[in-house]
């Protein structure tokens, strides 16, 4: 072989190994696509200190990142103020138009407030929009003072709520989150009080409320949830910020029938508790969906009471009946109703009384409790006895 030749066959040689490398390369990076698509994303990542993306109808965990550590959490304390003050009025122990006096203790707060004034008046109902949207600390103390006597009293009943809901890693030393020692939650117990709060209209009502003209309009009310405005399906949440919790934020959203609970805590920078908490919504919408049955309240079947002064009661689902699932994994799903034929009088509203079965491929995958829609008190023996007798004539 001449020089040129040889030259020729370097040259050939090089060219061929480099089309090579660049085949393997592109398989490989084909590979790498193929599993990105099929596992995407194989591992989701947030800058969030704790984070949890919830379903709260089966409480399927559908996200989490250090899910029960124990971090501060600045205003969004103020979910388990409001969940107490708004249980309190659906009890019927105060009213939205009850007159709240404020207090010194009150008017001394700082941060985030109305700048209420000692001895102002102002409804319930106002003092609670201003701390579900201004996210006011002096409102907070109001609210609380009116409902339990003292904020003592009130944080109290706010960690005797967090106990009885199974939470072993949140105590509350204020009802406003103002910076201080022993106060923390974590992501998963801060979704769960969210969950216990969207059962009540009114929580709902005020959370979702994005602006609202206090004291004849002299002060504006805008929610610091931007997750309103900017997510579509957000509809309640509470966010909060200090220098020793960064930003904080709970909220909730729905969508095809399907409602999740994103929680992200300890997140630094500005904006950031927005935009962590839309990328793990997104991706929980985008993994899963809703095989949803009857809702909440739905009736779903009569039974028929005896002895009783109405023959029959309708039967309720006390909760939404529905499963949530991997996307393509919806099939096979089916549901019965089991009541009895009858029961006997009296009967309490709410009593339970059947249960509502949904199966997937002959498996028991969910139950839920259906109940009485009303009272049906006990027939008197003349009411029995001329029952009998017409059903004989």
């Amino acid at each position: 072989m001449g020089k040129r030749g040889y030259i020729s066959f370097l040259i050939g040689l090089i060219i061929f190994s480099f089309t090579l490398a660049q085949a393997a390369w592109a398989a490989t990076e084909t590979d790498k696509a193929k599993k990105t698509k099929d596992n995407t994303p194989a591992v989701l990542e947030t800058t969030a200190q704790s984070a949890v993306v919830l379903e709260p109808v089966t409480n399927r965990i559908i996200y989490e990142k250090e899910p029960h550590k124990q971090l501060p959490m600045a205003s969004v304390t103020k979910l388990m103020t409001l969940l107490l003050a708004t249980e309190a009025v659906d009890q019927g122990k105060f009213k939205l138009n009850d007159k709240v006096i404020t207090s010194e203790n009150a008017w001394e707060m700082g941060g985030s407030q109305i700048y209420l004034e000692p001895g102002e008046e102002m409804s319930l109902w106002e003092l609670l929009l201003a701390v579900g949207l201004q996210s006011a600390n002096d409102a907070s103390v109001a609210v609380a003072e009116h409902i339990a006597g003292s904020e003592e009293a009130f944080v109290q009943a706010m960690n005797d709520k967090a106990a009885s809901l199974g939470l072993v890693n949140t105590h509350f030393v204020n009802c406003h989150g103002l910076t201080a020692d022993n106060h923390y939650t974590s992501a998963y117990d801060m979704s769960i009080i969210l969950k216990e709060g969207l059962k009540s209209p009114l929580f709902r009502q005020i959370t979702a409320t994005k602006e609202y003209d206090l004291r004849g309009g002299a002060f504006k009310l805008w929610n610091t949830n931007k997750m309103l405005w900017w997510y579509d399906g957000a509809d309640a949440g509470k966010t909060g910020w200090t220098e020793a919790a960064n930003y904080c934020l709970a909220s909730s959203a729905e969508r095809n029938g399907m409602r999740l609970i994103c929680t992200v805590l300890g997140t630094a920078e500005p904006k950031s508790h927005f935009r962590e908490s839309t990328k793990l919504l997104d991706y929980g919408f985008a993994r899963f969906k809703a095989v949803n049955f009857a809702e909440q309240g739905a009736i779903v079947g009569t039974v028929r009471v005896s002895k009783g002064k109405t023959t029959s009661v309708e039967a309720l689902a006390a909760e939404k009946v529905g499963v949530v699932v991997p996307k393509g994994e919806d099939k096979g799903y089916e549901s019965k109703v089991e009541l009895p034929e009858y029961i006997s009088a009296p009967v309490r509203k709410g009593q339970e009384i059947g249960s509502y079965v949904v199966t997937k491929n002959g498996k028991e995958a969910l139950r839920v409790k259906l109940v009485a829609k009303e009272d049906v008190a006990k027939a008197s023996i003349m009411q029995q006895m001329r029952r009998v007798i017409d059903s004989v004539y």
